[in-house]
């Protein structure tokens, strides 16, 4: 089980992470056993969401590959959640999560599946205070040399009836369950992190289930090295569990999105399952392989969506992207080669010590498309319009640089801008981010690029590149309809990281190198 943070004193992502820090009990076996882990696990909080990760255990049993589920939960929420209620009537709210999750769990099994991930918040739901809350908070185990079967031994502890019924949908359907649930763990006065009410609170994720190797974090987890980055590092994971509520933010942050471009730039499966509210933002779960993706985004309609895939085991016996990336970084100075075959992806070819282009095109006489600034993700990115049915563009903020050679299919009545941010993202959490963003804006004037967008028609052929000072970088790739598509090639080539595709496959919303510069958080 993932022990998580404490609702009442850990600290807002934006005031800075890394406190609270503390180990945390167990995992589980297939027969829906909690048992001991030995990871050290850190904890933060980010408004009603939490940072949380372990280490737990899945079972394999077809060679060289698995049947996974995720399930987008629309969970029942309480009517006024700051309001106090007994025991019984937050069992009674939960309970009706339960019994959805416990059909999907019947249905997956039919289906072969041997995992299945719920979402983060799906069975008590969110808006609670600390005090509101406690009634639905499950007790956690806190030892590291105690077996317990929640299913088959429910008399040992109170307050664990959540635990129990998700112990008991693993044991009758003989599968891997990851859920996520409020806990409670009392805590003595000589602590000195206790509260002054007596008891630390936690969102918490749990799996019952015993062999193989899983990395599982959630919510906003995946933006950021503690916990996601280093946990797939230090374990070398390939296999990763993601409950989370997220909210979508294009163009460069909605859910499939970026959970596609994790599991491409460290080449893992990620099974992530959000919550669906759609008036909320809140849609976009997923399984994904880093070529692969098998996703449910919507927006309009209401209801859950059970999603089932088998894919490949991936084993840990190649590089990632990002250990790849690395390497290339300490080696800057690899000779500058050319090819004449007109691909886009042969034209990346920066000598050592070449200038910056300026603001003249090459015949001296044309003036290049104006600068202009914009916000986009709440940050003030400068951008350059990208006209024309073809052409190559670039755009400098700081010490980054973006570059782009581009061709439309058909020149449509579509306004297209590429924009650069080198800088610390202060909304909703502070954090480094360096961009290159090819974006569809709103509209035709140059104050709708930042805009959400969710349809485009045009076709385009691209390479996106820029001499990004990070070598954590996720290439998104986002097309009309919140649809994925993958790049044809990416990676280094002298001191420059470059994506490119030829001919997307429906019109272009988002084409993006989002670096994430951590140690400058």
């Amino acid at each position: 089980m993932l022990g998580a943070v404490d609702w009442h004193t850990a600290q807002p992502m934006r005031q800075r992470r890394g406190q609270d820090q503390r180990p945390q009990p167990s995992t589980s076996d297939p027969v829906g056993r909690l048992m001991p882990y030995t990871m050290v696990e850190l904890c933060w909080k980010l408004s009603i969401c939490f940072f949380c990760y372990q280490v737990v255990s899945g079972r394999v049993t077809r060679e060289g590959h698995y049947v996974a589920a995720v399930y987008e939960h629309e969970s029942i929420l309480s009517p006024n959640p700051t309001a106090l209620v007994d025991r019984q009537s937050a069992l009674e709210l939960m309970g009706r999560n339960l019994d959805i999750y416990e059909q999907q769990v019947v249905a997956a099994a039919r289906q072969g599946a041997q995992i299945i991930v719920f979402p983060e918040d799906g069975i008590h739901g969110f808006n609670f205070t600390r005090n509101s809350i406690y009634p639905y908070l499950d007790f956690v185990l806190h030892s590291e040399f105690v077996k317990w079967n929640p299913c088959r031994e429910p008399y040992l502890f109170n307050d664990t009836e959540v635990l129990q019924r998700l112990s008991c949908m693993a044991l009758k359907n003989k599968v891997f369950l990851v859920a996520n649930l409020g806990t409670k763990q009392p805590c003595e006065p000589t602590d000195p992190h206790c509260p002054s009410d007596g008891r630390y609170q936690f969102n918490t994720n749990v799996a019952f289930n015993d062999d193989g190797k899983f990395g599982m974090f959630t919510c906003f987890d995946i933006l950021f090295f503690e916990p996601a980055v280093n946990l797939i590092r230090q374990y070398n994971l390939k296999q990763v569990v993601y409950p989370t509520a997220w909210m979508n933010q294009l163009p460069l942050l909605s859910a499939v999105e970026f959970q596609q471009a994790f599991a491409t730039a460290f080449n893992v499966n990620i099974l992530a399952a959000n919550i669906h509210h759609p008036t909320l933002g809140m849609t976009g779960s997923g399984i994904y392989t880093p070529v692969k993706s098998y996703i449910y985004h919507n927006m309009e309609s209401y209801g859950g969506k059970l999603i089932v895939a088998e894919i490949p085991v991936i084993t840990a016996d190649y590089d990632t992207n990002l250990e790849i990336n690395e390497r290339f970084r300490d080696n800057l100075h690899d000779s500058c080669k050319t090819s004449t075959s007109g691909s886009m992806d042969d034209q990346v070819c920066f000598k050592e010590g070449e200038e910056i282009p300026g603001r003249v095109s090459e015949k001296g006489n044309e003036q290049l498309p104006p600068i202009f600034y914009a916000e986009m993700m709440y940050d003030n990115f400068t951008f350059v319009p990208v006209w024309g049915e073809k052409g190559e563009v670039h755009v400098c903020a700081n010490t980054l640089c973006c570059y782009l050679n581009y061709r439309r299919a058909v020149l449509t009545d579509e306004l297209y801008a590429l924009g650069v941010f080198d800088g610390l993202h202060t909304v909703h959490g502070t954090y480094y981010v360096q961009a290159c963003a090819l974006v569809k804006c709103g509209g035709l004037s140059f104050s709708t690029c930042g805009q959400e967008v969710t349809d485009a028609t045009a076709v385009i052929d691209f390479q996106l590149w820029g001499n990004m000072s990070t070598p954590y970088i996720f290439p998104l790739l986002l097309t009309s309809g919140i649809t994925l598509d993958f790049a044809d090639h990416m990676g280094w080539k002298n001191n420059h990281y470059f994506i490119s595709k030829n001919r997307t496959s429906s019109g272009l919303l988002t084409a993006a190198l989002y670096g994430r510069w951590y140690e400058k958080d």
